[in-house]
């Protein structure tokens, strides 16, 4: 019986999905996968469908209507993934930004080395391991984090990272109907809330490498709601206690 899942959203992502999934059932550790597709316009959920039978009892697909946000996608897939025995829960990108080698690193740290939750992070020992990123995307994100540890405190050099590792135990005690944030606020929000129950946090160091296929789907609104959400996510934290 596998024990881990990963977790991939999707829109739009057809020319990327195939090569993904079958990257990460090609590894050493066997991990499930789970594809949350906001009912992409390019039939990336109609090819998941079709890939499930190569693939049975290993890939599964929870289509959505539309789409709703990076944050709303992996709290319909958390809540999935609890219903069923998995100990770890992965967040992973289907654009091969996130190595899929790195996959076991994150599990060891938390099935092996103790981590209640492990992060892929790009920010650590003072390096950048960004790779084909241009130098505005690079300044924000680098500084982004900076901000946000500086704001919240918590002791975690990449807080915008999005491929991490959960215990089960994590997703179980935070209340995901409370999480407000759905775009690239979600992944620190995240963070923020397991920091506050002193879950056992560990970075990994990674590669980040840009996406070659597909576009992006960052944007202003999605920034804007990082910078701001992160001060009124902190004194919530503050008039709460």
């Amino acid at each position: 019986m596998r024990d881990a899942i990963v977790i991939i959203p999707t829109y739009n992502e057809i020319e990327n999905i195939e090569a993904i999934i079958r990257a990460v059932f090609s590894k050493d550790k066997a991990f499930d996968i789970l594809v949350v597709d906001d009912n992409s316009p390019d039939l990336t959920g109609l090819k998941v469908k079709a890939l499930q039978e190569e693939f049975k009892d290993q890939l599964f697909l929870l289509p959505r209507a539309e789409k709703t946000g990076l944050g709303s996608a992996y709290i319909a897939g958390f809540k999935w993934c609890l219903k069923r025995h998995y100990d770890y829960i992965f967040e992973m990108d289907a654009d091969f930004s996130h190595n899929p080698n790195d996959l076991i690193r994150l599990y060891n740290a938390c099935a092996n080395r103790g981590a209640d939750m492990s992060i892929g992070s790009r920010y650590i020992n003072n390096n950048v391991n960004v790779v084909n990123w241009d130098m505005k995307r690079l300044l924000l994100s680098y500084f982004a984090s900076k901000y946000v540890r500086l704001v919240t405190q918590m002791k975690i050099h990449d807080t915008t990272a999005g491929y991490v590792c959960y215990h089960r135990k994590v997703l179980e005690t935070i209340n995901l109907d409370d999480i407000k944030f759905v775009g690239y606020a979600f992944q620190i929000e995240m963070k923020f809330k397991a920091y506050l129950k002193e879950f056992k946090i560990v970075e990994v160091p990674v590669i980040f490498t840009d996406r070659t296929k597909g576009k992006s789907k960052m944007s202003g609104s999605i920034i804007s709601e990082a910078i701001f959400g992160v001060i009124n996510m902190k004194l919530k934290s503050i008039f709460n206690k």
